[in-house]
Order: structure tokens, then sequence, then C-alpha cells
């Protein structure tokens, strides 16, 4: 069955753009896909076939103001990343369970979705997480783009925001367009040496709910998010038992990666399938070797 594109409500009602990618074959798990700032749900749709295909009923989103769940005025639209979190990602973490609630709930997150997860109602029903390229977006962490963070703080966020009514980052070609309130709580967080844990001991003690285990990729050439970054959101799930893995281009036979590239189809005969098999070992309920040589049928 080939997937299909609807809506969903955030907790306050809100609709949201939602694509559903049903199981294939014997279902075993629920996936939702937690996007990165200002990327559409579409950019994961390969990725969410393939984990369809291996079994897992996958859904996708936008939150409230960008992508397919953008409004046709953006400067007259009000959303902060509290809302991303504790509306819409909460609201998702249980759309994603619908179909099959007995399943265990795994979450992809890619960067903000990654970072997102931490501080989002219900977090505490997840059985795996897989973060990919999740890191704290604290300034002085990227060594990589230290100009151009400087400039996209203090010049163009301060300035563009209110000439707008939104961040424009399309015209800049950077993270894609934002509702204002998003703009300035990121600004905040990304100033802030603790990141978003800069709204205070709630938002601690929101991660300290999440107890399940965590693979967390970086990747050498990426120049958005270091190693170093990524570490640090890391610490911020104390209570996970989590393995991170710094991958040079190198080693998966390419030149690039970067920020994106993991969810390219390039990957699916290496990094996704080292996701596949990562997920078959925590949570399948049947013997690895018996689900791994019926997936490579």
């Amino acid at each position: 069955m080939s997937e299909v594109r609807g809506t969903a409500r955030a907790t306050d009602g809100h609709e949201l753009a939602v694509t559903r990618f049903p199981a294939q074959g014997n279902p075993w798990g629920s996936v939702l896909i937690a996007g990165a700032m200002g990327v559409r749900q579409d950019f994961y749709a390969p990725f969410a076939r393939f984990l369809a295909q291996h079994g897992l009923a996958t859904l996708t989103f936008d939150y409230r103001g960008v992508g397919w769940s953008r409004p046709r005025k953006l400067s007259q639209f009000d959303a902060d990343l509290t809302d991303w979190a504790t509306k819409d990602l909460g609201a998702m973490l249980a759309e994603a369970r619908n179909p099959a609630p007995h399943l265990p709930l795994i979450v992809v997150g890619h960067s903000l979705g990654g970072q997102l997860l931490g501080i989002a109602p219900g977090n505490a029903s997840v059985r795996a997480v897989i973060n990919v390229c999740a890191g704290s977006g604290y300034y002085r962490l990227n060594d990589r783009m230290p100009v151009l963070v400087r400039i996209l703080w203090f010049v163009a966020f301060p300035l563009l925001t209110p000439l707008f009514g939104y961040f424009p980052g399309k015209k800049l070609r950077m993270v894609g367009d934002l509702p204002r309130g998003v703009a300035w709580q990121w600004r905040r967080w990304c100033l802030h040496p603790e990141y978003l844990l800069a709204e205070g001991e709630e938002a601690r003690k929101a991660f300290d709910r999440v107890t399940a285990p965590i693979v967390s990729y970086s990747f050498e050439d990426d120049r958005m998010i270091t190693r170093a970054a990524v570490a640090s959101l890391n610490s911020f799930y104390r209570k996970s038992r989590l393995d991170h893995r710094h991958v040079a281009a190198q080693q998966v036979g390419d030149k690039r990666i970067g920020h994106f590239g993991f969810f390219s189809e390039r990957r699916r005969s290496d990094l996704w399938q080292d996701v596949r098999d990562w997920l078959y070992r925590e949570i399948s309920p049947e013997p690895v070797s018996t689900v791994l040589e019926g997936a490579r049928r």
C-alpha cells in the first residue's frame, strides 16, 4: 500500500499536514519521523518508504507554520518552538501509534526533531530513538562556520524578523521561512550555553523521561552540527543508553554526507541498513537472525 497524505490534530486542535506510510508484511513497530528546522516532510519520504518496506508503519508531519502546514500569511501567524514540541510533536507521538497501539514506538529525530523530543509530552512512551545530526545549537559549538553563525544570530535574525514579520530563510537559502515566535526562541536558545535547557529545570526533567536506547549519528563533514554539539545534546538524555556513532564519509564509501545526506537513497545499503539492524536488535519480537534473513529475501 502506498503512502497517504492527510491531516492530524495537534493537542490544541490545530491541523497539521501528515503522511502515513503503512507497514508491509508483518508490522513490528511504529515510527515517527520528527524533521529538521524548516525541512518539509516529503524530504523524508524515501527513508519512510524504506522503513515501511521492513514492517514499520511510519508517520511524517510538518510543524505548524512550515511546509504543508504553513498558513497563507506567515507574517500573521504565531507559533514558537514550545508549541512545536508540546502541541505538535507531543500529539504526533500519539498519532504515530494509532494504527497499532500495542507495537513499540520509534522516533527518528533529524536535527531539531532530536532536540525537541526531549521536551515533548509523551516522550516516555518511546521505545527506541534514532537521532541524526541532532546536537545543541549553541553557536560557540560550531567551529566550522564561526563567522556565518554570528552573522545569522547577531545580524540576520534581529534585522529581518521584525522587517518581514517572520524569518525569511528561503530568501537567504537558510533553514527555510520560520514563524517569528520560532525564530526568536531559537535565537535565544542558540545564544545560551545549555541551548534549550535555557527554558529551565522543567526542560531538564522532561529529558529525564526518555529512557529508551538512543543511537545518535554525527558526520565529520556536517558543517551545521559538529561532533561536539551532538555530544552536548546527548548529555541531556541522562537516563538513556546512548550509542554515539561519528562517521567519516570515507567509512561509507562516499565523499559527502553532511547535514542532510543520511536521508538520501544512496544511504540505503549502508546507513539505512545499519539503522534497521540496530532496531532489530533492540526491539524486534523475533530472533535477530530470523528477521534479518526474511528482510534480505
